[in-house]
């Protein structure tokens, strides 16, 4: 029998930690390092685990996790950290596999991959293949607007909905509103957008699921970019994936139902990507599991490629 790898995951007790630890006991390859209740927040317990671990989770606030880092001296242990703090940052891989060419590799040789952002991840795949073919100029000013399920605001966000004590959680909540959202910097570097794009985030009476719309006009895109073309870049890029699908253009059984269906993807590790226009006008959407492929399934995805195991192993 092969030798098992070993993972510790730093912040188990969070949303994104406990998810991860659901993924790994189904794992007969893996064996998951514990640490004892209460000895949590003891640095030197931290540490010996995390230099002991083929792959470390770090489910963590920003600045826990550049602590965490620093803790780390066996040149072996591979990061994969699910804050912000590193997803910018260079030497730090980025973990969508599905980004561009070369990425994978990236996460295969890389020991420090950083976890893309729910929101972002449903962006940058929107946008990024657009970039790429030409269709959309690096300055073009776009909008965003991504409706997502209260799990992703952590146990305290939960905690309030689930009381059911607050009239105003009934109803969509917007928020970022001072129009800097941590997710916007990743936004940017990871699509080649060079204008900032306006963000605007909703949280929704619901556990989890999530939704980021792209509005174009397209008589604004690099001359001759129809509703067909975008369609078929998003086609070619994701061709063969296996957690990334591109719906039909002007998808039939949506339009039919007349409602888009935000928690379709849900429990799974997938990624779906739509295209609507009419005329000169068009809707980019994309929907996944923000616990899922927007969180723990994009990290676990990321190890898997990194021990060279098969990608979609436990998801």
């Amino acid at each position: 029998m092969s030798k098992k790898h070993t993972v510790f995951v730093d912040g188990q007790e969070g949303t994104t930690g406990l998810r991860i630890h659901e993924y790994l006991a189904q794992r007969a390859d893996i064996e998951v390092l514990r640490i004892a209740p209460e000895l949590r927040k003891d640095g030197a317990e931290r540490a010996r685990l995390l230099n002991a671990a083929d792959v470390a989770f770090l489910c963590l606030p920003d600045a826990a996790a550049k602590e965490a880092v620093a803790l780390i001296t066996n040149p072996d242990t591979c990061l994969i950290d699910a804050s912000t703090a590193h997803r910018i940052e260079p030497g730090w891989a980025f973990g969508l596999p599905e980004l561009a060419p070369g990425q994978r590799e990236r996460l295969r040789t890389g020991k420090r991959i950083a976890n893309p952002g729910c929101h972002a991840s449903a962006f940058i795949l929107l946008l990024r293949p657009l970039v790429d073919a030409g269709l959309v100029a690096p300055e073009l000013a776009v909008s965003a607007t991504s409706i997502t399920g209260y799990s992703g605001g952590g146990k305290k966000m939960i905690e309030q909905y689930q009381a059911g004590d607050d009239a105003r959680l009934q109803s969509p909540r917007p928020y970022a509103l001072s129009l800097a959202h941590k997710h916007i910097p990743e936004m940017m570097a990871h699509t080649g957008l060079r204008t900032k794009p306006l963000f605007m985030p909703v949280v929704g009476d619901f556990y989890k699921g999530l939704a980021v719309t792209v509005p174009l006009h397209l008589n604004q895109l690099v001359a001759g970019t129809s509703a067909q073309r975008i369609h078929d870049a998003l086609s070619r890029h994701y061709e063969g994936e296996a957690f990334v699908r591109v719906m039909p253009l002007n998808d039939a059984a949506t339009l039919e139902d007349g409602f888009f269906d935000i928690q379709a993807c849900n429990d799974t590790n997938r990624v779906d990507l739509f295209v609507f226009a009419q005329g000169e006008q068009a809707l980019l959407m994309a929907r996944l599991d923000n616990l899922g492929k927007g969180a723990s399934g994009a990290a676990v995805q990321a190890m898997n490629l990194h021990l060279g195991v098969d990608e979609a192993l436990g998801l």
